[in-house]
């Protein structure tokens, strides 16, 4: 699993203070910026805004993917946000979103991109594994349950 070596607590917020689609955004590109991700926070914001611009990535079931391509990083960085009460999206299923997994590439990066992507979709199939995370007292915990460790 590509997305093991990108989880540590540094990187995921519980819960998350936003309470809307923009300030999610700012706030998951902040949490790269406080561990030390990331350099420069407009590019990474700009594009993932930029790709959210294009169609939502708030998926179904409460998970939301927001993820963009910029030269500002040179591997694949993941944060992870968690809202319990739910933040509006524009999610395919018109619910709220509830777990945030944020992820950015360098332009030339397909594969791990990729294959993250598809890590978070096989994880949002189990409703019992996703409502763990919700519930999650703590970014250890949330390393703990996506790490088994």
């Amino acid at each position: 699993m590509a997305l093991i070596g990108l989880i540590s607590e540094k990187i995921i917020k519980t819960p998350l203070v936003s309470t809307d689609k923009p300030d999610v955004l700012r706030e998951l590109v902040q949490i790269l910026a406080d561990a030390g991700e990331i350099d420069n926070y407009d590019a990474v914001l700009n594009a993932i805004q930029d790709r959210e611009d294009k169609q939502s990535t708030g998926l179904e079931q409460g998970i939301a993917v927001p993820h963009g391509k910029t030269e500002a990083v040179s591997t694949l960085k993941l944060a992870i946000g968690i809202a319990p009460q739910g933040i509006d999206f524009n999610s395919m299923d018109g619910q709220p979103s509830k777990l945030f997994f944020l992820l950015v590439a360098s332009p030339g990066q397909a594969g791990p991109h990729v294959a993250a992507l598809a890590e978070i979709a096989k994880l949002a199939r189990s409703k019992a594994f996703c409502n763990a995370l919700i519930n999650a007292a703590s970014p250890h915990e949330v390393v703990e349950l996506m790490t088994g460790e």
